[in-house]
């Protein structure tokens, strides 16, 4: 579980097919801090496991199934990763909730700079009904954002200083795709509702 609070950005040092997973290779930022093997680490927005660390780099497997609703088939070798660690119970939860398993993609089609902040805008490969809502929480390559509008295909999100510099936003340009994570609650909340018309439809 993260909280969508980017802690720092890795650059890809190698990339390995290996039959239909690819095989990561990352430059190790975390030398002074612990990590191991099998722990959990959010890569733009996406959990994955690492699955071996030396003193520079450290390697996570995709699988096809990470492959067909990420954006890491657009990942080429020097492509700077946001990166957070699983969080820790007894901290803020300065975001919010995110799993780091990525909903659908998104292409950018708008960047505004606003003089001291910066609009992005987004289209999405799916539709946005009862998925996203105004002011609500997204994670976009697993960075927490809120939302400012949003229609049936296209959202907008605001960019402050510090996260365009801190990370990867500042690399994006118009045509990137991104990976987009909706809200868990938000989730939770309309498969209720659902639930609950499918179940009393007769009664109404």
């Amino acid at each position: 579980m993260f909280t969508g609070i980017v802690e720092c950005t890795a650059k890809v040092h190698q990339l390995n097919r290996e039959k239909n997973n690819i095989c990561i290779t990352f430059n190790n930022p975390f030398l002074n801090k612990k990590i191991q093997i099998n722990q959990s680490i959010c890569h733009n927005g996406i959990c994955l496991s690492i699955m071996n660390i030396n003193k520079k780099t450290y390697s996570v497997i995709a699988s096809e199934e990470t492959l067909l609703c990420t954006n890491l088939n657009f990942l080429k070798i020097q492509d700077e990763v946001n990166l957070e660690r699983g969080m820790m119970l007894h901290e803020r939860l300065n975001g919010h909730i995110v799993q780091g398993h990525v909903d659908t993609i998104a292409r950018i089609i708008k960047i505004e700079n606003r003089n001291g902040s910066w609009l992005f805008f987004f289209k999405s490969k799916t539709k946005l009904n009862h998925r996203i809502v105004k002011k609500g929480s997204i994670a976009i390559n697993g960075v927490s954002l809120t939302i400012i509008t949003c229609n049936q295909y296209i959202f907008n999100v605001s960019i402050l200083p510090y996260t365009y510099e801190t990370t990867n936003f500042h690399l994006m340009k118009i045509g990137d795709m991104v990976n987009i994570e909706f809200d868990i609650l938000g989730k939770y909340i309309h498969q209720s509702i659902q639930r609950f018309w499918k179940n009393n439809r007769k009664t109404f």
